[in-house]
């Protein structure tokens, strides 16, 4: 149970910017999440109505899709608002507690799904002959399952520990949106305890997964360097290059704003738009735009051979 707080209300001073830019940033960042959204249904539709592209690699990029696509509508909205009125950052109390469960349940679920991506990866690559027996669609869905009840267990720990505190003091949180470093800032008790256990917990979390993922792409290479034909190398290194390009983009901003004990700096929310804003709208082009099959698949559905095929 959460302890009742005297803060009903919680207001979000966003991004630290120049009160001159508001219309520039409002603009610049309706159109990236018009794009994100667009981009991820896209991937979405493709992926659906294509049955060759059916398989366990863009299963799971669907599951990433759809992800991107919330994780991003979790925070730009707001931050819009936030741009747009004088009083849009003001957020209820019980908002701000399903706003910070959400991001950490979309964000851990990705965190773990990336994981599982490249783990996949390294079947398809490091044994070929096996690996529609090895990833058969039952353990593609328990896989992805996985991830999610995994990310949501996880967000549940990260949102009980930071709203058990009582909040009786500045409302002002210092983010663009409700995160638990700028919350605790404004709890009125010792809240270091609370900052080791959410530094470790995600630290572990994201450290993990990170680790294994590094694991996987270094297998992967190897297995890359002893395929003969150099069409084949090519091929294997793209794809790989794709992931490591988003897990960077994705990992290397959340590690620095959580693994910092009381990171609490206005830097973090300049950082956090890497991830919660441009990591969302790079995946469809850097995983799936960019791919063959993919641009293929979205020919035949302009020229609507798509569903012909399928019917």
């Amino acid at each position: 149970m959460l302890n009742v707080s005297l803060v009903t209300t919680f207001f979000l001073t966003g991004l630290p910017h120049a009160p001159a830019l508001d219309t520039m940033l409002f603009g610049l960042f309706l159109v990236i999440y018009i794009l994100t959204v667009l981009g991820n249904l896209l991937i979405l539709l493709v992926i659906r109505v294509d049955s060759h592209l059916h398989t366990p690699m863009y299963y799971f990029l669907t599951n990433l899709s759809f992800i991107d696509m919330w994780f991003s509508t979790v925070t730009v909205p707001k931050m819009l608002m936030t741009l747009a009125t004088p009083g849009g950052g003001a957020i209820s109390f019980h908002s701000c507690v399903a706003q910070l469960y959400s991001f950490h349940f979309l964000g851990s679920t990705e965190c773990f799904l990336y994981t599982v991506m490249s783990y996949d990866r390294y079947l398809a690559i490091s044994y070929p002959l096996r690996y529609s027996s090895m990833m058969r669609g039952r353990v593609c869905a328990l896989l992805a399952a996985g991830t999610w009840l995994s990310g949501s267990l996880h967000s549940a720990v990260q949102t009980t520990l930071t709203f058990r505190l009582p909040y009786c003091g500045s409302n002002q949180v210092q983010h663009y949106f409700c995160d638990a470093p700028p919350i605790l800032k404004l709890a009125c008790a010792d809240t270091s305890a609370n900052e080791m256990v959410i530094f470790v917990n995600i630290g572990v979390v994201a450290s993990g997964c990170f680790l294994l993922i590094v694991l996987s792409y270094v297998s992967i290479v190897c297995s890359i360097l002893r395929i003969r034909t150099s069409e084949g190398r090519h091929r294997a290194f793209q794809t790989c290059a794709s992931h490591c390009i988003v897990v960077l983009c994705f990992f290397s901003p959340g590690l620095f704003i959580y693994l910092r004990p009381g990171s609490k700096d206005a830097l973090d929310g300049i950082v956090a738009v890497f991830y919660t804003v441009l990591t969302p709208l790079l995946n469809p082009v850097v995983y799936t735009l960019r791919n063959k099959e993919v641009k293929k698949a979205l020919s035949k559905l302009k020229n609507g051979s798509v569903f012909i095929h399928n019917k």
